[in-house]
């Protein structure tokens, strides 16, 4: 019986977590990757199609790519992933520390981040790296157990976000909010039950630096995690009861605190 699609990717998420090196697909992340100089890259495995596609990201890159049949594509991924007739075998981004990510630099305005708390899906992850993007984020991060860590499923999702967006993968993430609390930062937990929306918070402190910490769909924040927060806000629904996935909750909250 073939395994279902999610139960094999989370199989290669625990595989990544620990791998030296990652496969991402897909003809976005794979030309993304191939055109950013701080990405390590290892093998190149296109067909014939794809590499007409990303000819100039093959000649910036200056990886000698290898030609595959379609037919008998065979590369270490899943096989049901959308390549695209693309692989690219990467060492994972370094992005440094948060004080390199996350110190707004002069004329940048207040500075913006979001945490993940145990949000392990890498579809997930890749959308919120793709609006942290969109939304002008210094970073995102999670803690470096029970959370995405760079796969080509993330990566697919993140479309090419995952070169740009800093995603920083911490010890611990209470630690990490702390560290963030003396750079000036206030949290501000999403909370479906919270009292207050964000918008109401967000209007008295947008000249603030502000970490949204969202949590995994179902559980939400844990319990330290809610108390290291400095409060806990909610997206306000039009009828009495609403929900968002997490993704897209962040989508709105990051828009809630533009600065």
């Amino acid at each position: 019986m073939k395994k279902p699609k999610w139960v094999v990717e989370k199989e290669q998420a625990k595989k990544a977590a620990t791998a030296e090196t990652v496969w991402l697909f897909g003809l976005h992340a794979v030309r993304d990757a191939l055109m950013n100089p701080a990405r390590q890259k290892l093998r190149l495995m296109v067909t014939r199609n794809a590499a007409d596609k990303l000819a100039d990201a093959i000649a910036a890159s200056g990886i000698e790519p290898e030609e595959v049949d379609p037919r008998t594509f065979s590369a270490p991924i899943d096989p049901q992933s959308v390549h695209q007739g693309a692989v690219l075998e990467v060492k994972p981004l370094d992005w440094g520390s948060l004080a390199d990510c996350c110190i707004g630099g002069p004329g940048q305005g207040a500075p913006r981040v979001l945490l993940l708390d145990r949000v392990t899906d890498p579809h997930n992850v890749g959308a919120i790296l793709r609006s942290a993007e969109v939304f002008g984020a210094s970073a995102v991060i999670a803690p470096r157990h029970h959370s995405a860590p760079e796969t080509g499923a993330l990566a697919k999702t993140a479309s090419g976000a995952l070169e740009r967006q800093p995603y920083l993968r911490v010890k611990n993430l209470a630690d990490a909010m702390e560290e963030l609390r003396a750079m000036g930062y206030l949290f501000f937990g999403l909370d479906g039950g919270a009292d207050q929306t964000i918008d109401q918070v967000a209007d008295a402190y947008r000249d603030r630096p502000i970490a949204l910490v969202l949590g995994a769909e179902g559980p939400g924040l844990r319990q330290r995690t809610r108390e290291t927060c400095d409060a806990l806000v909610k997206i306000p629904f039009a009828q009495d009861f609403g929900s968002l996935n997490v993704s897209n909750a962040a989508a709105v909250a990051l828009y809630a605190v533009r600065g």
